[in-house]
């Protein structure tokens, strides 16, 4: 006499599901956790985006200062191994008025907080009617104009006044610099893609951004040499980038 294969089929399907479902879970909070610990959500947005991983999607909630924020936290989230989808439910702060002394001062902060080569932490900021006044320390000439050079690129700024004191290392002037950090590869990634992105002589949608231990590789198509130029410099000056590798071709 026979015996059926299939009640002993189905038993082992049944013992096997909820193996596979806790897998499919536990996958599912290491990337959520890895997402949240981010340098992106952990120091850019200071934990105000939290994030829920369910089979692959990854879904945003909070509240931030603007659309710049929000696309910089659903680009480091869809960029980590393991996230095939994100749906965004970031809810924009309508507390600050776009343009005012307080946003401007707001938008300084964080771009502060990505651009290589500047410290936020020793840089004190003030905006009034417009214009910002810094002040704070820098260990040399270079770091104290180029943090300038960021903030004039802001929008709304009207003009700045650089009052940040040059004391060379080794004094007793204590530092809090955070340069030093080590930045995961996906906040760099959307760091770069928002730099291109909101630079108007940038192709930003011809370009493929991504990163690996640092080292950027950017490709896609470029207007111009100096375009491509523009592109590598606008890289270079994401915190947490080692080296670019730009290979990205000049269609004339």
């Amino acid at each position: 006499m026979k015996t059926s294969l299939l009640p002993v089929l189905l038993s082992s399907l049944l013992l096997a599901a909820p193996l596979a479902l806790r897998a499919a879970s536990s996958e599912d909070h290491r990337v959520e956790k890895a997402i949240a610990s981010s340098y992106t959500f952990r120091t850019t947005l200071d934990n105000n985006v939290k994030v829920d991983v369910d089979d692959g999607v990854a879904t945003l909630t909070g509240k931030v200062r603007d659309d710049e924020q929000s696309r910089v936290a659903e680009d480091t989230a869809a960029d980590f191994p393991g996230v095939s989808r994100v749906v965004n439910k970031i809810r924009i702060s309508d507390e600050t008025k776009p343009g005012s002394d307080e946003w401007i001062a707001l938008k300084i902060r964080s771009r502060l907080l990505v651009k290589s080569n500047v410290s936020l932490s020793s840089t004190k900021v003030d905006v009034r009617n417009g214009t910002v006044y810094l002040s704070g320390t820098a260990d040399n000439t270079a770091q104290k104009d180029l943090t300038e050079e960021y903030v004039k690129d802001i929008d709304g700024v009207r003009s700045v006044k650089n009052d940040i004191q040059v004391v060379e290392p080794g004094s007793n002037v204590r530092h809090d610099y955070t340069t030093g950090e080590k930045i995961d590869d996906s906040s760099i990634t959307a760091q770069v893609k928002y730099e291109l992105f909101s630079h108007r002589s940038t192709s930003a949608l011809k370009t493929k951004v991504t990163t690996h231990d640092g080292r950027v590789m950017i490709s896609g198509d470029a207007d111009s040499d100096a375009e491509k130029d523009l592109v590598t410099k606008l890289a270079k000056s994401v915190r947490g980038v080692e080296s670019v590798d730009n290979d990205m071709v000049v269609r004339k």
